[in-house]
């Protein structure tokens, strides 16, 4: 360029882009390694729809918190790349990574102790910290839709929890699952990403209350009465 103000304003620009440019690549590396070792924690956590034996259970429990070390150390390497102060310019890279491992962290408190995960255990498991002024975090809206696709997976455990014979599973669930959408229904959320997925959450519950109502009726409830002739009908299909 002729002009030496302009090309120096433009040799800006391109250093900024290039520079943006690198930053990108290097996080996505990261993430990647990240979504990998995020694949793997769910598949060994898979196990609960095959075997509902607590001891099973709690052993993929233990080997799923084994490979979160791997995912702490990445989002170390993480939270040294991105530049201070500009969590949310790059977050869009790593939020969908993020909200995945926020439900498998909150199963596997599930699955251990059945009380609901809390942003700052979520956050520790992970490898971030819990609050934003502290720098590279985990953002309330990731960690809101973890719980969210933890009331869909624990839905689809409930059922097959009554196929393997485990019908104290369902009632624990059921519990769980309505009380966490009492609690969401105290967030006044606007029409965007977390409403449209807490609208799903209507037929986590009504799915887990059918799978009840199912014990119920056929006399499978635990500690439930059954009455004989029902008993016979049983016996009879």
């Amino acid at each position: 360029m002729t002009n030496p103000i302009m090309a120096n304003i433009f040799s800006s620009f391109r250093d900024y882009l290039s520079s943006e440019q690198d930053t990108r690549e290097e996080i996505r590396v990261v993430v990647k390694e990240i979504d990998k070792c995020t694949i793997e924690i769910l598949t060994v956590l898979q196990i609960i729809h095959q075997d509902t034996a607590s001891t099973d259970i709690i052993h993929a429990c233990m080997k799923a918190r084994g490979l979160f070390e791997e995912i702490r150390k990445n989002f170390s390497k993480l939270a040294m790349i991105v530049p201070k102060g500009e969590y949310y310019r790059y977050n869009d890279h790593w939020r969908f990574v993020t909200q995945r491992l926020c439900f498998l962290a909150a199963l596997i408190i599930f699955l251990e102790v059945g009380v609901l995960i809390s942003k700052d255990t979520a956050a520790e498991i992970i490898g971030v910290k819990s609050d934003a002024n502290e720098g590279f975090h985990l953002d309330l809206e990731d960690y809101l839709i973890g719980l969210l696709q933890l009331a869909s997976e624990l839905s689809r455990f409930a059922v097959n929890a009554v196929t393997k014979g485990d019908y104290n599973r369902p009632l624990q669930i059921s519990k769980f699952v309505t009380e966490l959408n009492a609690g969401f229904r105290l967030l006044n959320m606007k029409n965007d990403s977390l409403r449209k997925r807490f609208d799903a959450l209507k037929y986590d519950v009504k799915k887990i209350e059918e799978v009840v109502y199912d014990l119920s009726i056929r006399g499978l409830k635990p500690g439930q009465l059954v009455p004989d002739d029902s008993k016979q009908e049983i016996k009879e299909n």
